[in-house]
């Protein structure tokens, strides 16, 4: 039997979940920006109001803009948040480390630090966040292999004071894209975000000079493939961004010699994350995107395309 999803009763049903949960608490909610955090937001906005306040960690992994839209968004939507900057903690923190599952649970540590400072300043005793069923599937468990590890479901750390509240942990993002429309979020159309941000579109140890040249990268493909989508050229996919690859092959810039970096250009068609497969970008897309790409961004000589589907592959690359 299909399932039939009633985003109305479901907002109804979660506003009353974290009435009951929080109490007469206190609670933080992370937010990210993106749509899975704040239609959480949102919903914890209604069911607690000023006993709530979002919190934005600006990891220094972000993307190009990141910070200054989710403030625009988390203030037309009412939410009363703050804004942390914690570019310094996070690199310290992935200094050195290059496997993707390090990464994954040195940022969840370290976004759980942020956020129970937070929340002690605000005597707070709950946090609020995004989780969608995907992350904790994925995340393995029980009978279940671990896939990866979501840094807000296995990359939590054990010794956390906090209480976790998560109205969407039973959903998928198809059915929180339903929630956020009902809610009037305006995010609910943006493309999915991984929570550890350009850290795992970055191959190899995590530095401020490689995540600049991921974030310029990804700024180009997102521009590049939003312009044609609009220009009517192709379709928009549901994923699209830049992975910066850990190896270097030669080139040539005029008549030198030279060893630089490899972008790969990732964009897929998907409904829940859970399957996909890789978008069909026109020749044309993909040339303008190679030849920015290698002129604008410092150190980058060659750009690859990725046409895996999900499975075997995975969306993002760690």
């Amino acid at each position: 039997m299909t399932r039939v999803f009633d985003p109305k009763g479901f907002i109804e049903e979660q506003v009353a979940a974290i009435r009951g949960a929080v109490g007469g608490g206190r609670a933080v909610v992370a937010c990210s920006g993106g749509v899975d955090s704040t239609t959480a937001a949102v919903l914890a906005s209604r069911a607690l109001g000023d006993r709530l306040v979002g919190v934005y960690v600006d990891t220094g992994l972000m993307r190009k803009g990141e910070t200054e839209q989710v403030s625009r968004t988390l203030k037309g939507l009412g939410v009363v948040f703050t804004v942390v900057h914690a570019a310094d903690a996070f690199f310290a923190g992935l200094k050195g480390v290059e496997d993707p599952e390090r990464k994954r649970a040195i940022i969840g540590s370290t976004f759980i630090d942020v956020f129970e400072r937070e929340a002690e300043r605000f005597r707070a005793e709950f946090l609020v966040q995004g989780t969608i069923a995907p992350d904790w599937i994925e995340s393995g468990g029980q009978l279940r292999d671990r896939i990866k590890t979501h840094h807000n479901v296995a990359g939590l750390p054990a010794t956390m004071k906090l209480k976790l509240v998560e109205p969407l942990r039973d959903i998928y993002k198809d059915e929180v894209r339903q929630v956020a429309r009902a809610l009037g979020v305006s995010v609910s159309e943006r493309q999915p975000f991984p929570g550890p941000a350009l850290a795992v579109r970055c191959l190899g140890e995590v530095t401020p000079e490689a995540i600049e040249t991921v974030r310029a990268a990804c700024a180009i493909v997102e521009e590049e493939i939003e312009a044609a989508a609009k220009g009517g050229v192709m379709a928009l996919p549901w994923q699209y961004f830049a992975v910066l690859l850990p190896l270097k092959t030669v080139g040539v810039h005029g008549d030198l010699r030279v060893y630089g970096r490899t972008i790969a250009v990732r964009a897929v068609d998907s409904v829940d994350g859970m399957t996909a497969s890789y978008s069909k970008i026109p020749y044309s897309v993909l040339d303008r995107i190679s030849t920015r790409i290698t002129n604008e961004v410092s150190g980058v000589n060659r750009v690859v395309h990725d046409v895996s589907n999900k499975p075997p592959a995975t969306i993002e690359w760690e």
